[in-house]
């Protein structure tokens, strides 16, 4: 990440994410295989032309993403940990979540609360 000297008050950073299936120990019956992924940048979920992804799979990686998109102290659990397990135990999928480039947002672009108008409240 940029230092956060060089935003503006209303900027901030996130890391777009990459979650990849990275191993099937079991019996994917959602037709998963090693590879497969989505991408989240910014508030955006998007996958590979034509590709699918399990929703269960999919839903267990979904409380994670805010906080692994975020800068967190370097000794916080999500910075070190990036694997999510699929819920369904005889599938025993796991996915690894990384970090890709950060991407800088503006406030005013993802809320519908005026950044001037916040401010003009704290004064």
């Amino acid at each position: 990440m940029s230092d956060n000297s060089e935003l503006r008050d209303d900027q901030f950073e996130l890391y777009d994410l990459n979650i990849i299936v990275e191993k099937i120990d079991g019996n994917c019956t959602c037709e998963m295989t090693i590879g497969d992924s989505f991408q989240l940048k910014g508030g955006k979920l998007s996958m590979p032309e034509g590709k699918n992804f399990c929703l269960y799979a999919l839903q267990s990686t979904l409380p994670l993403l805010p906080a692994k998109q975020r800068k967190n102290n370097p000794a916080d659990w999500m910075e070190t940990d990036a694997r999510v397990i699929c819920p369904d135990p005889e599938c025993k999928l796991v996915m690894r979540i990384d970090r890709e480039a950060p991407r800088v947002l503006n406030h005013d672009d993802v809320s519908p609360i005026n950044w001037e108008g916040v401010q003009s409240e704290k004064s």
